[in-house]
C-alpha cells in the first residue's frame, strides 16, 4: 500500500484511536479518584463510586491496546520510548494496580474504609500525573544515538513534563466532575457544578501553558505550527479551543448536564490534534518517524 494511507499510517491512526478511546473512557473515573477529597464521606462518595463501577475495570483495556500496538506496529520506537520512560511507566502501572486493589477493598472492607479510599484517590492521582509526566517527556525529545536510546534515567524529569503532568491531573479532574453533573443529581450534582467550574479553568489554563510553551521545545514543532501556508490550518485548533472552552462555561451556567462533559472531551480532543500537529509524522519526536519505526 502507498500514499498518505500507508500501513504505517493506517497503524499511527489505530494506535491514535486508542490513546483516545482511553482518555474518553478512562479519564472521568481516575477523575472521580482524584476528586474523592473534595466529597464529604458518606452517601456522596458512594454515589460517586458507584457511578463508574460497571465501566471503571475494562478502561484499561485501550491502554493494553496502545502499549501492544506500539510494541507490534512500531518496535523501533517501543524499544526507544520504553527505556527512556520506565519510570512514569512503572509508577502508572503501579499505581493503576493500587487503585484498582483499593476500588474492590473499599467495599469489602468497610472497616478500613477511610483508608482505602485514601489509596483510591493516590493511586488515581499518580497514574494521571504520571501519564501526563510520560507525555511532557515524549514531547520535550529523547536522545537517540545508533537507533537506540541514549539517555539517562531521569532526562525524562524536567519542568515541562512536571507541567503536564499536572494539566492531565487537573483535566481529569474535569472530566471526573462532568461525568457527575450527568450521572447524579441534588447536593452531590450542585457539588460537581462548582468543581467544574474550577476545573474547567485550570484546564485552559493548563492548555495555554502547554501550547505556548511546546512550539518552542524543538525547532520541528514550531515550523510545523507557524510555517505558512500551514499556519492557516494549524491555527484553527487553538479557535476550536476557545470554541470549546466558552461552550463549556455557558453549559455551566445553563445548567446543562450534558453538554459540560462532551466540551470536556472536545478539549482533550482538541489537545490530542495538537499533539498530532506537533509530532507528526514522527513517533519518537525529532528522530523517528512513524515509516523508520514501522515494522519490516
Amino acid at each position: 500500500m502507498s500514499g498518505f494511507f500507508d500501513l504505517p499510517t493506517i497503524w499511527l491512526i489505530i494506535l491514535t484511536f486508542a490513546v483516545l478511546a482511553y482518555v474518553v473512557m478512562d479519564g472521568f473515573d481516575l477523575g472521580i479518584g482524584i476528586l474523592f477529597p473534595f466529597f464529604p464521606e458518606g452517601q456522596e462518595r458512594n454515589t460517586a463510586m458507584n457511578s463508574i463501577a460497571p465501566v471503571w475495570d475494562g478502561n484499561e483495556t485501550w491502554l493494553v491496546l496502545g502499549g501492544g500496538g506500539l510494541m507490534a506496529a512500531f518496535p523501533l520506537a517501543y524499544s526507544i520510548i520504553l527505556p527512556a520512560l520506565y519510570a512514569p511507566i512503572i509508577a502508572m502501572l503501579l499505581a493503576l494496580i493500587f487503585r484498582g486493589v483499593a476500588f474492590e477493598f473499599r467495599w469489602r472492607d468497610p472497616a478500613h474504609r477511610k483508608a482505602w479510599d485514601i489509596a483510591f484517590t493516590t493511586g488515581s492521582t499518580v497514574a494521571a500525573f504520571a501519564q501526563g509526566v510520560t507525555l511532557g517527556a515524549l514531547l520535550q525529545g529523547i536522545a537517540v544515538e545508533n537507533n537506540a536510546y541514549a539517555g539517562g534515567w531521569w532526562d525524562w524529569l524536567s519542568p515541562f513534563s512536571l507541567l503536564v503532568g499536572v494539566s492531565v491531573v487537573i483535566g481529569y479532574g474535569l472530566l471526573g466532575a462532568a461525568w457527575l453533573i450527568m450521572k447524579s443529581e441534588g447536593v452531590l450534582q450542585e457539588h460537581a457544578f462548582r468543581l467544574t467550574r474550577w476545573l474547567g479553568a485550570g484546564t485552559v489554563a493548563c492548555i495555554v501553558l502547554v501550547s505556548a510553551a511546546t512550539p518552542f521545545l524543538q525547532g520541528e514543532y514550531y515550523q510545523r505550527w507557524f510555517a505558512w501556508p500551514r499556519i492557516l490550518f494549524t491555527s484553527q485548533v487553538p479557535l476550536l479551543v476557545v470554541i470549546a472552552s466558552t461552550w463549556l462555561f455557558i453549559s455551566l451556567r445553563q445548567r446543562r448536564e450534558y453538554a459540560p462533559f462532551l466540551m470536556a472531551l472536545a478539549l482533550f480532543t482538541l489537545g490530542l490534534v495538537g499533539l498530532g500537529v506537533s509530532v507528526f509524522p514522527e513517533i519518537v519526536p525529532g528522530q523517528i518517524s512513524i515509516h523508520e519505526a514501522a515494522a519490516p
